[in-house]
C-alpha cells in the first residue's frame, strides 16, 4: 500500500511552506505530505485522492482563508474521508471559534500560530492523533476478514470480541456481499461452519471460541511469573488505571478479564465529559492509550481469562480460572464492573445477538444503516449510544419509565438528543415484548400513563436498564449488599458479620473489603459513582492503598 497522506492547507505561504517543512522532516518515512493554497484546491485534491484510492490519515488546515472556512473545509472532507484525523490550524485571536468548532463540527484537535519548537507544540499531539488514526483505520482489501450471518448472534460474539481487543477486521454479510461466497468457497468454509474469521495467512477459523481467537491473533493468555505483587481482575477504566499506576510504582502488575479491556466504557461512540479532551474522546481510543500505557510500565494483560474463585492462603491470594490454572499474589484489586440485567419484555430472550443488545454494540451500529432503532434507558450510556445510533439509523427511538431525561443523564447529552432530528424521546413508556422472524421486527411499546399499546417497527434494541455487579468470583469472605455490589471501607466495616471474621488490628482502608488485601474499585463497588472518570480515580487510589498494605505485611 502507498503511504498514507497528510493535507496541510493554508493560504499563506509562508506558513505552508513552514508547517509542511516540519512535518515532513518528522513523517516522511511513513506518510506523504502534501499541501495546497486555498479551501477549494483543498477539497478538490481530496475528492481526486478518493478517486485514486489513496488513503488520507490528516488534513490540517488554517481557519481564516477566503471563500472557504477552515471548519467547513473539515467537515465537508470528513464526508469523504470519514476516518481521517481533522485538525484546525488558528490564531490566538481564533481559540475560541476553534473550541467551538470541535465542540459543534468534532474536530480531533487545533493548534495555535506560531507552533515553535514543534517537537513541543506540534509533533506530539500529531503523533497521537496518527497512532488513533492507525488504530481505527481499516484498508479495504488486507488483513482480517470475518464473514458471518448479520443476525447471528455467533456472528455477534465474534465481532464483539475482535472490536473489544481492538483488532481491526473486514465484516462481510454472506447474505449481502458478493465477495462473501467467493472468499468462503476458496476457504473450504462450509455453510453450517459460520462465523469464519479469514486470517491473513490464508487459514479459517471456523466458529471460532474466544480461546480460539486469542490464541490465533497473538493474545497473551498465561502468566509470565508464579508470584505478583498485584492482580487486577477486570480491565475497564478501574483496571486500567490500577494497571497504570501499580506498573509505574514498580509492583509486579498482573491485569486480567474474560473478553477483552476497556469495559463497557470501551464501546462508549464518544465520552465528551473526560478531563484533558476537548473534543470528547471514543471509549475504544481511551481504552487503547491507557492498555498501551499500562503495558509499557510493564503491566502484563491476559485476555480472555475468567477468574472463577479466590482463596486466602497465609495472607497470599489465589485466583483460580477457568481451565484449572491458579495465579498467586499478595493483593487483589477486584475492577469486574458490572452489566445490564436481562430485560424482562415478552420474547426478548429469542433475539439477544440477533438485534438485541445489551450495552453499546458499536460493532453493529452500521448495520442499522436507514433502520429503526429502540434504546431502552436514560442514562449517559443510552444517551451516548442514541447519538452515535443516529449517525446511521432512519430513527432512534429512547424509551424511558421517567417522565424526562434531566434527572438521569447529563446536560450536554440531553442537548444533543434535542438538537438531532431522527431521535424521539418516549417517556413514561416501557417495552412489554419484542417480536420478528429470525431477528427483531417489532417492539410493543405500553404507555405507563393510559396503559394503552402500540406496536412499532424496529430492527434493533439496545438496552441500557438494571445493572448486575460481576462479584460472583469472589469468596465469601468478601462481603456484599443485598443487590451483589462488594462492599469495602467504612461501609463494610458497618455490615452484619464483619467483626467476626476480621482479624487486623486496624480499620479497612478506604476500597478495602473484608479480607485484607483484596480491594474494589468502579463499579462493581458499592457505592461507586458509575462513571469513567470516577473509576479511573478508584483505580488509582486503591493501588495507593495496595501499597500501604504491602508496606505493613
Amino acid at each position: 500500500m502507498a503511504e498514507p497522506i497528510i493535507l496541510v492547507v493554508d493560504d499563506d505561504p509562508q506558513v505552508l511552506a513552514a508547517i509542511r517543512r516540519d512535518l515532513r522532516s518528522r513523517y516522511r518515512a511513513e506518510y506523504r505530505v502534501l499541501a495546497a493554497n486555498s479551501g477549494e484546491a483543498a477539497l478538490d485534491a481530496v475528492k481526486e485522492l478518493k478517486a485514486r484510492g489513496d488513503t488520507l490519515a490528516m488534513l490540517i488546515s488554517d481557519q481564516r482563508m477566503p471563500a472557504m472556512l477552515g471548519v467547513d473545509l473539515l467537515t465537508r472532507c470528513r464526508e469523504i474521508y470519514p476516518v481521517a484525523r481533522r485538525v484546525l490550524l488558528t490564531a490566538y485571536s481564533d481559540v475560541k471559534a476553534a473550541v467551538r468548532a470541535i465542540n459543534e463540527a468534532h474536530l480531533d484537535h487545533y493548534f495555535e500560530k506560531p507552533w515553535d519548537p514543534p517537537e513541543e507544540h506540534l509533533f506530539p499531539a500529531i503523533d497521537e492523533l496518527l497512532a488513533a488514526w492507525q488504530a481505527e483505520y481499516r484498508p479495504e482489501v488486507t488483513g482480517l476478514r470475518l464473514v458471518g450471518h448479520q443476525w447471528s448472534p455467533r456472528s455477534h460474539q465474534v465481532k464483539d470480541f475482535l472490536a473489544s481487543n481492538l483488532i481491526p477486521y473486514r465484516w462481510l454479510d454472506v447474505e449481502r456481499d458478493p465477495d462473501a461466497r467467493q472468499l468462503l468457497e476458496a476457504s473450504g468454509v462450509a455453510p453450517h461452519e459460520l462465523p469464519a474469521l479469514l486470517l491473513e495467512n490464508g487459514r479459517a477459523l471456523r466458529n471460532p471460541d474466544q480461546q480460539q481467537l486469542a490464541e490465533n491473533l497473538g493474545l497473551a493468555t498465561s502468566a509470565a511469573h508464579e508470584l505478583y505483587d498485584l492482580v487486577i481482575v477486570g480491565a475497564g477504566p478501574a483496571g486500567l488505571a490500577a494497571a497504570v499506576y501499580g506498573a509505574s510504582e514498580g509492583m509486579r502488575t498482573l491485569l486480567l478479564d474474560g473478553h477483552g479491556p476497556g469495559g463497557q466504557a470501551a464501546a462508549s461512540s464518544r465520552i465528551e465529559n473526560y478531563l484533558g479532551f476537548p473534543s470528547g474522546v471514543s471509549g475504544s481510543e481511551l481504552t487503547r492509550r491507557a492498555l498501551a500505557q499500562a503495558q509499557r510500565l510493564g503491566a502484563e494483560f491476559l485476555v480472555p481469562v475468567s477468574v472463577t474463585g479466590l482463596s486466602v492462603d497465609r495472607g497470599y491470594k489465589r485466583l483460580r480460572l477457568d481451565e484449572g490454572r491458579e495465579i498467586v499474589t499478595r493483593a487483589v484489586i477486584a475492577a469486574t464492573g458490572m452489566s445490564y440485567r436481562e430485560h424482562e419484555a415478552s420474547g426478548i430472550a429469542d433475539f439477544t445477538g440477533a438485534g438485541v443488545y445489551y450495552g453499546a454494540a458499536v460493532t453493529e451500529a452500521h448495520s442499522c444503516r436507514e433502520r429503526r432503532v429502540v434504546v431502552i434507558g436514560g442514562g449517559n450510556s443510552a444517551g451516548q449510544s442514541a447519538v452515535y445510533l443516529s449517525r446511521f439509523a432512519a430513527e432512534v427511538a429512547v424509551v424511558v419509565r421517567r417522565s424526562g431525561l434531566a434527572e438521569t443523564m447529563s446536560r450536554y447529552l440531553t442537548d444533543q438528543l434535542a438538537a438531532l432530528p431522527n431521535i424521539r424521546i418516549r417517556p413514561r413508556t416501557v417495552v412489554e415484548r419484542v417480536g420478528g422472524e429470525g431477528r427483531v421486527q417489532h417492539v410493543w411499546l405500553r404507555s405507563l400513563e393510559d396503559d394503552s399499546v402500540i406496536i412499532e417497527t424496529a430492527d434493533a434494541v439496545y438496552v441500557f436498564i438494571g445493572t448486575r455487579p460481576h462479584s460472583g468470583w469472589l469468596s465469601p469472605a468478601v462481603l456484599r449488599n443485598g443487590k451483589g455490589f462488594v462492599l469495602t471501607g467504612r461501609d463494610v466495616a458497618l455490615a452484619d458479620g464483619f467483626p467476626k471474621m476480621w482479624k487486623e488490628s486496624r480499620e479497612p482502608m478506604l476500597l478495602e473489603t473484608s479480607v485484607p488485601g483484596v480491594f474494589a474499585a468502579g463499579d462493581v463497588r458499592a457505592g461507586a459513582m458509575n462513571r469513567v472518570a470516577s473509576a479511573v480515580g478508584e483505580g488509582s487510589m486503591a493501588v495507593k492503598l495496595v501499597g500501604d498494605y504491602l508496606a505493613r505485611t
